[in-house]
């Protein structure tokens, strides 16, 4: 195994950093929580969403920076602006800054999705849902 000097390869100094399930989990049972690019001293956020219910989904939101969506099991619906794409297990997509998104569970079964925001810190603006009014 090679070692490497870090602050050589990296001249902000920056180390490598271990961030426990336990300090960023909500549950133990399905992948799920948010780590805060800010704890690891980087520029994105990563959370974590899973449910088993038919229909649930993060509701109408906005955000002021990209959001990459990785849909890691399940099938989703996903409504990015005026678009509606169905994705499905692998399947990655992108919601542009600004633009307001959502997505919910398909099924049959469970959804779980990695969600990298780019940005340091999660900031989130919820909005009235223009299909629910």
């Amino acid at each position: 195994m090679e070692h490497y000097d870090f602050e050589e390869l990296d001249p902000q100094g920056r180390q490598p950093k271990l961030v426990p399930r336990s300090q960023w989990g909500s549950r133990t049972d399905l992948w799920a929580g948010a780590l805060e690019g800010k704890t690891l001293g980087t520029g994105v956020t990563v959370l974590f969403y899973a449910t088993e219910e038919i229909g649930e989904g993060p509701r109408w939101h906005v955000h002021p920076y990209d959001e990459v969506f990785i849909v890691r099991t399940g099938r989703a619906l996903f409504t990015i602006g005026d678009q509606k794409i169905e994705a499905d297990t692998g399947d990655v997509l992108m919601g542009p800054a600004n633009i307001p998104h959502k997505y919910h569970n398909l099924g049959p079964g469970k959804l779980e999705t990695t969600d990298i925001h780019v940005s340091d810190r999660w900031i989130q603006t919820n909005l009235k849902d223009p299909e629910l009014e």
